[in-house]
């Protein structure tokens, strides 16, 4: 099975500071629960955190880990949840040993970026101001700045965060095709399940690659292993007199697991937030945000049932104020859809579902020996072993030539490269391949130089490799009837992903990787 790690961003500013974003996207062992007996399903949950049970709407502070242990969980009518996020940004887990009743709301939506010009709220100093991530989720791009001069360096949008951020708008020539067009000077809007979307991506999807738009990759799988939120929407383009808007955040990510019966008639929001609106005079582009995409929600349960509402929608475009369903589609710079999960021995929720959910019995909820990615310092300056994600490291103004990014890696196997992106706050992304991890899986180190642009920078690394998944005889009918002791997932850019099953005799089949998630795997 493919697996992926990143780190929590970094942002690097010359002066530079540098903040940091590291988290786990993926573990390196998954004990597979399809075609096996298996006992009750427990949540794990220690009870340590006693009940949830608010009477007026709350926010809960997350502990580092984001694990919250509790006996039963009921949210009452009319009460709303919230959750402030922790350093690391890590999703939120509600674990119970008994029952969970959710009659009110959870929200973890992604904020909307800010708006700009004469849309503005009249506070300039927000102008074009990313939306925030959910918790688990990640935040917009900033707006490019105003700029007499149209200068490049100042006027380009912030690409969104997150492995699926939206490109940044800029200043590149734009046109028409096939009686539709291609505008570059918008924000892109965040992928997860699906492409972030762009204006003009679905009417020009034939035009030629130099011309179209670039939009956002889908990440993840259906089985939302790992659990990870939303990415954030591209800021739009400064223009001569005014910022562009800020992209919308990501959707946060949430699991629920309740050893007993988890009842759903009230909502869980994850939707991502919408790019901020841009209203400018007759002859000036206008130069929005794209949407942040959709987060995660899975429910894991003995039992689950009701007729609520679980929404994990992309944010729209905003056009003068407009975010109606026709803004929210890949014509235009929306952000993709998130995905929901189900899991249960019993599944008769019968409320709505956008999008609509995917549901196996209970898997794990946990996985062994989890993987963990870290840049440990840049330019020989340390990183913080707690990054904040706001300045956590100063270079001199006067650095220029390229600088050393150093990684430290946890149970990842050695020979595997790292995937260095740099998000500038105002630019285009670019992504650098270091040499392979040496040193051993338990402990590993690789570095790459890159050269940092002026101003702030967002840092992530991300890694792939492959891991072994356990008694997952349920694949056997992919493989002449043999065991299948191992499951490669294979990536290749641009085509469909490959699954290789191995079995026991080391014989291999190839199959689509959307078997894996057939028989309840991530694929």
């Amino acid at each position: 099975m493919h697996s992926k790690t990143q780190t929590p961003a970094l942002t690097v500013e010359r002066v530079l500071r540098l903040s940091i974003v590291a988290r786990a996207l993926f573990a390196s062992t998954l004990l597979a629960s399809v075609g096996m007996a298996h006992a009750a399903f427990s949540s794990g949950s220690t009870g340590a955190d006693g009940e949830l049970n608010p009477a007026v709407s709350t926010e809960i502070v997350l502990p580092p880990s984001g694990i919250l242990n509790y006996k039963s969980i009921n949210i009452p009518k009319d009460v709303i949840v919230t959750f402030k996020k922790n350093a690391l940004n890590t999703p939120v887990q509600l674990l119970a040993s008994g029952d969970v009743t959710v009659t009110g709301t959870i929200d973890i939506r992604g904020g909307s970026g800010k708006a700009t010009g004469t849309a503005g709220d009249g506070n300039q100093a927000d102008d074009g101001l990313p939306g925030l991530g959910g918790p688990g989720g990640f935040d917009g791009g900033r707006g490019g700045r105003e700029d007499a001069k149209s200068q490049p360096e100042v006027i380009r949008g912030g690409a969104g965060l997150g492995p699926g951020g939206g490109i940044g708008g800029y200043e590149r020539a734009e046109g028409t095709c096939f009686g539709g067009a291609y505008y570059h000077r918008y924000g892109g809007g965040g992928a997860f399940a699906g492409a972030g979307g762009s204006r003009g991506q679905g009417s020009c999807a034939s035009t030629s690659v130099d011309q179209r738009f670039e939009v956002a990759k889908a990440y993840g799988s259906a089985a939302l292993v790992p659990l990870i939120g939303g990415s954030g929407g591209g800021g739009g383009k400064g223009n001569t007199i005014y910022p562009g808007s800020g992209g919308g955040g990501g959707g946060g990510a949430i699991l629920i697991a309740a050893s007993g019966t988890l009842t759903i008639t009230g909502t869980i929001n994850a939707s991502g937030g919408h790019g901020g609106d841009l209203v400018v005079p007759s002859g000036v582009d206008d130069s929005d945000g794209g949407g942040g995409s959709g987060g995660a929600i899975k429910l894991v349960a003995t039992a689950i049932k009701g007729a609520g509402t679980l929404v994990a929608t992309g944010g729209c475009w905003n056009n003068n104020g407009d975010t109606g369903y026709y803004y929210c589609t890949a014509d235009y710079p929306a952000g993709s859809a998130g995905r929901i999960r189900l899991e249960g021995d019993s599944i008769t929720y019968t409320g709505a579902s956008t999008p609509i959910y995917t549901s196996d019995v209970p898997g794990p909820i946990t996985v062994a020996k989890p993987p963990s990615i870290r840049i440990a310092s840049v330019g020989g300056t340390k990183v913080p072993a707690a990054p904040t994600g706001n300045a956590d490291v100063a270079l001199p103004a006067t650095t220029t030539d390229d600088v050393a990014v150093d990684f430290e890696t946890v149970n990842v196997p050695t020979g595997n490269t790292i995937r260095l992106r740099v998000v500038p706050a105002y630019g285009i992304a670019v992504e650098t391949l270091s040499p392979a991890i040496t040193g051993t899986a338990a402990s590993g180190k690789t570095s790459v130089k890159v050269k940092l642009p002026q101003g702030p920078s967002v840092l992530q690394a991300i890694t792939s490799y492959t891991v072994t998944v356990a008694q997952a005889e349920s694949l056997s009918r992919f493989a002449e009837n043999e065991k299948v002791e191992r499951v490669e997932l294979v990536a290749s850019m641009g085509q469909e992903s490959t699954a290789q099953l191995i079995t026991a005799s080391g014989k291999r089949y190839t199959v689509p990787a959307s078997v894996l998630q057939l028989v309840g795997l991530a694929g």
